[in-house]
């Protein structure tokens, strides 16, 4: 059904309606409200789908419109409720006739397309009691006229586009028991007259743009039991007013930019359930009066500056489920209790300077899914303070001081899927049963004292991504089970005494992103399977005793950014099908035995002389390299032209003995290549691999939601604080896994590596495969136009000396894509969410998903593409 036929419909309706035959006088009122309402319907655009079903389960059998579904009425028969949630509507509410439904107390339009801004004449409805706007794409501000709505008490305006700050009025709303504005670009300060909302129960304003402190009246709202004001630009500190708030059961004001301590009376809220505060500027200790919290189940308050010791008497709430205080200044031993109420599930406290040993009762909470101790002083026998978990997801223990050996009971927690010991003192050897945890994702047990050989048994870990066992004593050779490992993304089994060849059986991990064999004693030849890793993005085989020459087959690494097999004694000419690995950043193949012309890659020809040393004749253009001179020439003739001279003559004089000799030779290959060689180790790699998978992943704990700084129709944005103190921003692709916008994260990154320039945004560095995939930019602190010029007092600060700065920014950015790049590349979605900010208002071009490259010299054809509203209209007409 066509819009035109449907407003037909629609009309048809009007008349059935309006007609005096159909209905008796106290139907009257019934109809012109429904008539009305009939009418903003047909106003909307495209009223079909949904509507034209819905409506066809009411007419012409219907008489009375009382019994719709969607529509109750009074005694009167006048319309109370309204309730229109889901079902497709797009338009506004600029021609809806408030003034036509004086009894309409429930008004619902939730989860529909609404666009535009709310009408202030909405405040007409006066007897409305619950209003629902919520998830659709309302803009502009909240109208002061709401305060007139005297009997409401229900508003949802949550998950809108609304802005500007919020009008005092909204204080006047005397009956109001439950206040919704989350998720909106809302500014300014939380109103004082909130403190007049004495019926309030839930108040939500998290995920908006508020500035300024939290107002002192909130104390007065005796009735609030839920304040959830996160995700903001909050600051101050929290007022003591909060713990006036006896009813409160969750109290949410993570990542703002709270400062002080916490209230020494918090204690005081006994019904509170959920204390969130992290990811704010708190500090000084942890009050004792949190003992008094015992109906508490949740505690977090990670990633502030709190200092001194966790009070012992946390550990005597029996309710708490979860606690998170990682990332502080805490110092002293753990509370002994901790688990005494046996249901504690979630427990971080690393990145603290924590000491001594482990509680008894932690050893035995068999209900734990989560444990995170790691960059703590923790010591203790490994062995003994830790037990058997049925539940335990995640565990993470390293950069502490744990002794001993790795108990065999490890293997018994049956559902872990990360398994972290590193960076401590444990020694043995690692117990085969490692290998029952067939849900692993992630083993590192590297940076310890192990000894003994890689567990064959490791090879069932079939779900295993990552496999970390670096910097250890481990000797024996790589099992060749370990080829088992399919899933496998990351290993890492350097500085450890490795020994014998590489086991082909690596070459079938085609998922592997990162690999490093380096500074063990590995000999004989580079298998060529590995040039089967194709999403292989690191190479280090370094500081071994590797043989013969490099396998040609590793020019088909083409996803391979670095590349390490310096000293070895690796022979023969560099394969000149290295040309071909265009992606290749770094690379060093010092101290070998190779010689001939270096490949024409650009790795290869700005390689630095430490990178190509050592070796008995390397030449090419690079600027490590003498050039290959005309001698060089002349001998690669005599190369090219000797040997197969040679060849003929023995052929002709000495076939059938060359035959044998050969035959001969290749047998004994075969058996040296099964006998284990030893050589020693040469002096410590000064290699850094660049690949920031690992990093990253640490950084935002594996994407976590609290380090979103935005979301987009392709990505979501991550912020990421690297060990070096570096920030960089993280777009990670929605789908992973599915590649439903792999053309766009290919755009980004062919688009990116053409650009350098600084008006365009920075690209660290990609990765892409099955698990996550990911780019990694500079990080700009300001964010984008788009929310500067959404936040008041933000975009005060964007005077027109800044503004003509950022325009011209932005056009030097695209006049270098257009003219000095070649292939050129059109952006296609220059929009002011897609320009970003520096400290400086320096602006930077980014989120290149619909960057097109365009050939020269011929005609390029594409289709509509960027942001509505920002479309040239000339596109807009030709689609």
């Amino acid at each position: 059904m066509g819009a035109s036929t449907f407003q037909k419909f629609l009309l048809i309706t009007l008349v059935v309606f309006v007609s005096p035959s159909k209905f008796v006088a106290s139907a009257t009122v019934s109809t012109d409200e429904v008539g009305a309402l009939l009418q903003w319907i047909s106003s909307l655009q495209d009223p079909q789908s949904n509507l034209t079903s819905w409506f066809s389960q009411h007419f012409p059998n219907e008489t009375s419109t009382c019994t719709w579904s969607a529509i109750s009425c009074n005694s009167a028969n006048s319309v109370t409720t309204i309730n229109l949630t889901k079902l497709g509507l797009l338009g506004t509410l600029n021609e809806f006739p408030f003034s036509s439904f004086p009894n309409l107390e429930h008004f619902d339009l939730s989860m529909n397309s609404i666009f535009g801004t709310i009408p202030t004449e909405i405040s007409k409805l006066s007897k409305l009691v619950y209003l629902d706007l919520s998830t659709n794409r309302l803009n502009g501000s909240v109208p002061a006229s709401f305060g007139n709505l005297s009997s409401l008490a229900y508003l949802n305006l949550g998950r809108n586009f609304l802005t500007s700050s919020i009008p005092s009025e909204i204080g006047n709303l005397s009956k109001l028991v439950e206040l919704y504005l989350n998720t909106n670009n809302l500014t300014g300060q939380i109103p004082q007259t909130f403190g007049n909302l004495r019926k309030l129960k839930v108040l939500y304003m998290f995920e908006n743009i508020f500035v300024g402190s939290i107002p002192l009246e909130i104390g007065k709202l005796a009735f609030l039991r839920s304040l959830s004001l996160h995700k903001n630009n909050i600051s101050g500190s929290i007022p003591d007013s909060i713990c006036d708030l006896r009813h409160l059961t969750s109290l949410e004001l993570y990542r703002n930019n709270l400062s002080g301590q916490i209230p020494e009376n918090i204690g005081s809220l006994k019904s509170l359930v959920v204390l969130n505060a992290c990811e704010n500027q708190l500090t000084g200790p942890i009050p004792m009066s949190i003992g008094n919290l015992s109906k508490l189940q949740v505690l977090y308050i990670r990633d502030n500056k709190l200092s001194g010791s966790i009070p012992e008497v946390i550990g005597d709430l029996m309710n708490l489920a979860v606690i998170r205080v990682a990332r502080n200044n805490l110092t002293g031993h753990l509370p002994q209790n901790l688990c005494k109420g046996g249901v504690l599930v979630n427990f971080t406290a690393n990145g603290n300077r924590l000491i001594g040993r482990m509680p008894e009762n932690l050893r035995n909470c068999t209900t734990l899914y989560r444990v995170r101790l790691d960059g703590n002083q923790f010591t203790g026998n490994i062995s003994e303070d830790f037990g058997v978990y049925p539940n335990l997801d995640y565990i993470k223990l390293s950069d502490n001081n744990f002794y001993g050996e790795i108990s065999e009971k490890w293997g018994k927690s049956l559902q872990l899927t990360n398994l972290e010991i590193a960076g401590n003192n444990i020694t043995g050897s690692i117990p085969p049963e490692i290998g029952n945890l067939s849900q692993l994702h992630l083993l590192n047990l590297s940076s310890n004292h192990l000894v003994g050989t890689i567990p064959v048994g490791l090879g069932k870990l079939t779900s295993l991504i990552q496999l970390i066992l670096n910097d250890n004593q481990l000797s024996g050779a790589i099992p060749q089970e370990l080829g088992s490992l399919t899933d496998l993304e990351l290993l890492d089994l350097s500085e450890n005494n490795l020994s014998q060849s590489i086991p082909s059986s690596l070459g079938n991990l085609v998922k592997m992103h990162y690999l490093n064999l380096s500074n063990n004693k590995l000999s004989h030849a580079t298998p060529s399977k590995l040039g089967q890793l194709k999403q292989l993005s690191v190479l280090d085989l370094s500081h071994n005793s590797l043989s013969q020459e490099i396998p040609t087959e590793l020019s088909n690494l083409e996803s391979l950014l670095t590349m390490n097999l310096s000293h070895n004694n690796l022979s023969g000419v560099v394969p000149k099908t290295f040309d071909h690995l265009r992606g290749l950043e770094f690379v060093d193949i010092s101290y070998n035995r190779l010689s001939g012309l270096i490949p024409e890659n650009k790795a290869f020809q700005e390689a630095p002389i430490e990178a190509l040393q050592g070796n008995q004749g390397l030449c090419g253009n690079a600027t490590a390299l003498q050039p290959c001179s005309k001698t060089h020439g002349k001998m690669k003739l005599v190369y090219l032209v000797f040997p197969p001279v040679v060849g003929v003559l023995v052929l002709l004089f000495c076939g059938v003995f060359f035959t044998y000799r050969k035959k001969k030779r290749c047998q004994q290959t075969d058996e040296e290549a099964m006998q284990p060689k030893e050589f020693e180790l040469r002096s410590v790699s000064i290699f850094e691999g660049k690949l920031l998978y690992e990093e990253i992943v640490k950084a935002t704990e594996d994407f976590n939601d609290a380090y979103c700084i935005g979301k987009g129709g392709v990505g979501t944005v991550y912020k990421a604080k690297l060990p070096s103190d570096e920030l960089v921003a993280v777009k990670k692709l929605h789908c992973d896994g599915v590649r439903s916008f792999e053309k766009e994260f290919l755009n980004e990154v062919m688009a990116l590596t053409e650009i350098r320039h600084r008006n365009v945004v920075k690209l660290y560095g990609f990765c892409s495969h099955s698990r996550h995939s990911f780019l990694v930019y500079e990080y700009l602190g300001r964010g984008s136009l788009f929310s500067i010029l959404c936040n008041e007092e933000a975009a005060k600060q964007l005077d027109w000396s800044k503004r003509v700065n950022i325009i011209k920014g932005v056009a030097d950015g695209l006049s270098y894509m257009h003219s000095d790049v070649s292939p050129p590349i059109v952006h296609r979605d220059i929009t002011s969410k897609n320009i970003l900010l520096d400290a400086e208002y320096e602006a930077c071009i980014s989120d290149f998903g619909t960057a097109k490259l365009l050939e020269i010299d011929a005609s390029n054809w594409t289709a509509v593409a960027g942001t509505f509203g920002y479309v040239a209209p000339a596109s807009e007409c030709w689609h």
